[in-house]
C-alpha cells in the first residue's frame, strides 16, 4: 500500500470522526456485538490461521487468543455505558456555585501496531477497548504472521465500514508510511528497538503513545516454594506458544537450596506436558520463522543444556530446553529469549537478587513462587516491574479486571477493560458555572476583606 494510500485512509477516518458517528454508546455497543457476533462465527478460521502461522493447537488458540478477546468483548458490552457517562466531582468552596465533572472523550483516529507472537489476541484487544471508547481506528497486524493478518481483515471487513475500521497490511514501508501520519493516539505492541522508532515518529506530531514492548523477565523459586507444583506452573508459561510469550518467564533465579530438585522436577513435567519426544507432539507450537529460529538456537550452550536442545529445522520447532550452572556472562542471558529455552540461575540471598534486578532494565513481569509472604511484601515493594504473579505465571494478564501493560524498558501505558477504555479517552474536566450568583473576591482591585476571603477559602 502506498503511502498515498494510506493518508487517504486516515483523512477518511478523520472526515467520519469528525461527523460525530462514533460518540452515541449504542453505537459503539452496536459494533462491538457485531463484532462479538463474528468472532464467535469465525473461531474456526481464527485458529485455522494461527495454527499455519505459529502451529497452535484449536485448544492452545482459543484459550492464549480467541477465549481472552471474547472475554474482552463481553465485559466491555457490559460495562462501556458506565465507562462513558460523565462523573460528578467535588467542586471547591472558592468555585461556589458550580457543578464540577469529567467526560471520557475519544481521541479521535487511533494507529494500533500490533506484533506477531499473539496477532489475533494483540490486535482485537486494544481494538476492542478503543472501539469502546469512541475512535476509530487503523490496524496494521504484523507482516511475519499473514495468515492470521488475512484472517483480521476478513473480519473487518465484515465487520466494519474502513472509516471506522481499516486494516493495513505490509511490511517496513507501510510502519514507515503510517508513523508518517498525524495520528490522535498510537498503540504499539512489538520490540524495544521498534518501540523506541514508534516514539520518535510520535514526537514529530506531538502523539501520545502506549507502548507494550518486553524485556528478561525473572521468575524467582525460594527455597520454602512447592517445587513440584512451581515447575508445572513454569513450564506451562514458559513453554506456551513456544516461548513466544512477552511475559514469558524468560530465566529462573533459584534458590541454591532447591535448585537441583528444581531442575529435575521441571524435566519431569516436560516430559509430562509434552511427551518424551516433544518435537513430534501435534500440540506443541513451532517457531514464527526462520530468522527467530537460527537467533534462538544461537543462545543455547550445549554444555549446559539438562533437557532439550534438539531442533527440527524443516518444521522450524525447538525442543522444550532447560540450562543449568547459567551465569549472567551467558549469550542467553544477554537478550531476551522469546523462545523454548530456559536458563536456570542459583541465589542464596534475595536482597542479592533484588539489587541485580534493579540495575538492569525494569521487566514487563516478575514471578515468584514461595509461601513467605514478608518476601512476597518486600520483593513486590522493592523490585520494578510491569506485573506479574505470586506462585503463578502469565494469568495476570488474562483479566478485564486488571490493567496489562509495562514500566521503563518494557513499556508504558496499560489496558484492558476500565483502563483499556481510559487509556484510549481523553479525560476532560468541566466547571459548569452558575449564574444566579457571583463572589467578587477575585477581581481586582483587590481589598484586605477579599483577601481574608479568599486565604480562608483556598488552605
Amino acid at each position: 500500500m502506498t503511502r498515498e494510500e494510506i493518508g487517504s485512509i486516515v483523512e477518511r477516518q478523520r472526515a467520519f470522526f469528525r461527523t460525530g458517528a462514533t460518540l452515541p454508546v449504542e453505537r459503539r455497543l452496536e459494533a462491538l456485538r457485531k463484532l462479538q457476533r463474528a468472532v464467535e462465527a469465525r473461531e474456526g478460521e481464527i485458529a485455522g490461521a494461527l495454527r499455519e502461522d505459529l502451529g497452535k493447537s484449536a485448544a492452545e488458540s482459543y484459550m492464549s487468543e480467541i477465549g481472552m478477546v471474547r472475554s474482552e468483548l463481553t465485559y466491555m458490552l457490559r460495562h462501556t455505558a458506565s465507562f462513558a457517562r460523565p462523573k460528578t466531582r467535588p467542586t471547591p468552596l472558592a468555585q461556589f456555585a458550580a457543578r464540577s465533572y469529567e467526560r471520557s472523550d475519544p481521541y479521535g483516529v487511533v494507529l494500533i501496531m500490533s506484533p506477531w507472537n499473539y496477532p489475533f489476541l494483540l490486535t482485537m484487544d486494544p481494538l476492542i477497548d478503543a472501539l469502546a471508547a469512541g475512535n476509530t481506528v487503523v490496524l496494521k497486524p504484523s507482516a511475519y504472521s499473514p495468515a492470521t493478518s488475512r484472517a483480521i481483515g476478513d473480519l473487518m471487513a465484515e465487520c466494519f465500514p474502513p472509516e471506522l475500521v481499516a486494516v493495513v497490511t505490509g511490511g517496513r514501508q507501510e510502519n514507515q508510511s503510517l508513523l508518517g501520519e498525524a495520528f490522535d493516539y498510537i498503540f504499539f505492541t512489538g520490540s524495544q528497538s521498534v518501540g523506541r522508532e514508534v516514539m520518535r515518529s510520535a514526537a514529530a506530531h506531538l502523539t501520545p503513545v502506549t507502548l507494550e514492548l518486553g524485556g528478561k523477565s525473572p521468575c524467582i523459586v525460594d527455597k520454602t516454594a512447592k517445587i513440584s507444583l512451581a515447575a508445572r506452573r513454569i513450564v506451562f508459561g514458559k513453554f506456551l506458544n513456544c516461548g513466544q510469550t512477552c511475559v514469558a518467564p524468560d530465566y529462573i533465579y533459584c534458590h541454591a537450596a532447591v535448585k537441583d530438585a528444581l531442575v529435575e522436577a521441571l524435566k519431569r513435567e516436560i516430559r509430562r506436558q509434552y511427551g518424551e519426544e516433544p518435537l513430534k507432539n501435534g500440540g506443541y507450537g513451532k517457531i514464527i520463522n526462520q530468522k527467530h529460529f537460527d537467533r534462538i538456537r544461537g543462545l543455547i550452550d550445549p554444555e549446559k543444556v539438562v533437557l532439550g536442545g534438539e531442533s527440527d529445522p524443516a518444521a522450524l520447532r525447538i525442543a522444550p530446553t532447560v540450562m543449568d550452572g547459567v551465569t549472567w556472562e551467558d549469550r542467553v542471558m544477554g537478550e531476551e529469549i522469546f523462545g523454548p529455552v530456559l536458563p536456570v540461575l542459583t541465589y542464596t540471598d534475595i536482597g542479592q537478587v533484588m539489587e541485580v534486578l534493579d540495575r538492569r532494565d525494569h521487566p514487563l513481569a516478575l514471578y515468584l513462587f514461595t509461601e513467605d509472604r514478608a518476601m512476597v511484601k518486600e520483593v513486590a515493594s522493592r523490585c520494578r516491574y510491569g506485573g506479574g504473579c505470586v506462585n503463578d505465571t502469565i494469568i495476570h494478564l488474562a483479566t478485564s479486571q486488571m490493567g496489562f501493560g509495562g514500566v521503563g524498558a518494557s513499556g508504558m501505558g496499560a489496558y484492558h477493560g476500565k483502563i483499556g477504555f481510559d487509556t484510549f479517552s481523553h479525560k476532560k474536566s468541566i466547571v459548569d458555572k452558575k449564574t444566579w450568583m457571583d463572589l467578587p473576591m477575585r477581581y481586582q482591585p483587590y481589598q484586605p476583606f477579599y483577601e481574608k476571603m479568599i486565604r480562608f477559602f483556598m488552605k
